[in-house]
């Protein structure tokens, strides 16, 4: 169940350092490598509550299995892609097929548990939710090394042998079973607007101007439409009634999207610049990228197990502020200890805010819609990945310059202040975590 549940963390972050070497071998500029990222999360925003969906219908074995197997044939595929466009749909594969190792797991767990008659295993939520964490803030520079070995082939590569072994544990471990419910319906015109209001906003942040002023007016239009036809769903493809007179939880989603926006925009954007900016080598970039890594890991052992969570956004968005601020000064010949200290500063605010928005959720939501809740969480991460995404693109137009890095700078020190402000003014995190 862990191994299957990184592959979305490993596949996300190990692509930090692979952007320059691919959109060199295709002789691409960054506003279309950017792709490879929206492509993986466009996926996965879709594709996570609708193989949830199925998982309840017809049970974790046989869509775990089917999941991990895509998730191979996506690598191979990326392996073997003869232009940029071929890797972005290996990339949409993998979103697709690495939604479903999660969402198996925890029905499985659930599962057991009823079983059993046993409380709910805290431990095991503990090492799926740490152990994506982990993996998230190492990939980059995985991600190096592997580049280093070889080429940036290896990071399509390597779900090769991960699928092989899923395979292999699943069908062996994973207990057979009927479904667990009725097969219900699917909501496709839901997905479908969901899909094109996300497509038609991302094609205009990448490419902004008044030439494509149609394109937000499409999204808009999906987006309204889709909201108005959820709410009247019965079996909707996202529960938009979770959000009803729930403010708090409201400030939770707005939160996790700002956090997100700038942890992917500074994952990718900074990452690109250390090779192209300042001049390194994609495995001198994800080694840059490991204080950030070691940082993130220990800030979430020392202060995981505390549920305060009011604390803990503050000091995070701090950080994140912080480190944006950091960023204005780089230029091409920024010493390499300055560049260790900001890769440190930003896994201060990876170690503290995911967890402690995902707290403040468990307390905040519905407990009879905790599922919907919960999904709803990871799709306002999404949401934020790829607006990080549309960033890159938009300012790393022309290349990842010092220039462009400092314009994203500007933008996320805007947002940074954002999620600070929503953090320290949000009064009902005081009670959260504390006994009553």
């Amino acid at each position: 169940m862990i191994l299957g549940s990184v592959l979305n963390p490993i596949n996300s972050s190990m692509l930090a350092v692979a952007l320059v070497p691919i959109g060199h071998a295709f002789g691409v500029p960054p506003s279309q490598t950017a792709w490879l990222v929206s492509g993986l999360y466009l996926a996965t925003a879709v594709g996570q509550p609708v193989i949830g969906r199925l998982v309840d219908s017809y049970g974790p074995r046989r869509l775990y299995l089917a999941g991990t197997a895509l998730v191979g044939v996506a690598g191979l595929l990326g392996v073997l892609a003869p232009s940029l466009w071929v890797l972005v749909l290996s990339r949409v594969l993998l979103g697709f097929g690495t939604s479903a190792a999660y969402p198996a797991s925890m029905t499985l767990l659930r599962t057991e548990s009823e079983r059993t008659g046993m409380r709910s295993p805290s431990g095991i939520l503990a090492a799926l939710t740490a152990s994506g964490q982990v993996i998230a803030v190492i990939g980059p520079t995985l991600g190096g090394v592997l580049i280093g070995l070889g080429s940036w082939h290896l990071i399509f590569a390597i779900n090769v042998p991960l699928s092989v072994i899923c395979l292999f544990l699943g069908a062996r471990r994973l207990p057979k079973g009927a479904p667990q419910s009725a097969p219900s319906g699917t909501d496709v015109p839901g997905m479908l607007l969901f899909a094109a209001s996300l497509t038609a906003f991302m094609l205009f942040l990448m490419e902004p101007g008044f030439a494509h002023w149609y394109l937000p007016v499409l999204g808009l239009g999906a987006g309204a439409w889709f909201v108005r036809r959820e709410h009247g769903e019965a079996e909707p493809f996202i529960d938009l009634r979770v959000l009803r007179g729930n403010t708090p939880l409201l400030a939770t989603y707005g939160r996790q999207l700002l956090a997100y926006t700038t942890s992917y925009a500074f994952l990718y954007g900074y990452g690109q610049w250390l090779q192209e900016g300042r001049g390194l080598s994609a495995s001198q970039a994800g080694l840059l990228l490991l204080p950030m890594s070691a940082v993130g890991i220990l800030v979430t052992a020392i202060t995981g197990r505390r549920p305060e969570v009011r604390a803990k956004l503050a000091v995070g968005a701090v950080a994140q502020l912080a480190g944006c601020v950091a960023l204005l000064p780089l230029g091409d010949d920024s010493p390499l200890w300055l560049l260790v200290v900001i890769g440190a500063l930003f896994g201060i605010p990876q170690g503290l805010i995911g967890l402690a928005n995902q707290n403040a959720l468990y307390a905040q939501a519905d407990p009879a819609r905790m599922g919907s809740s919960s999904g709803l969480l990871r799709t306002f991460t999404y949401l934020g990945a790829l607006l990080a995404s549309a960033a890159n693109a938009a300012f790393f137009r022309d290349g990842a310059t010092s220039a462009g890095l400092h314009g994203m700078a500007w933008m996320l020190v805007a947002v940074a202040a954002l999620c600070l402000v929503a953090s320290v003014a949000d009064r009902s995190l005081v009670r959260v975590g504390r006994d009553t």
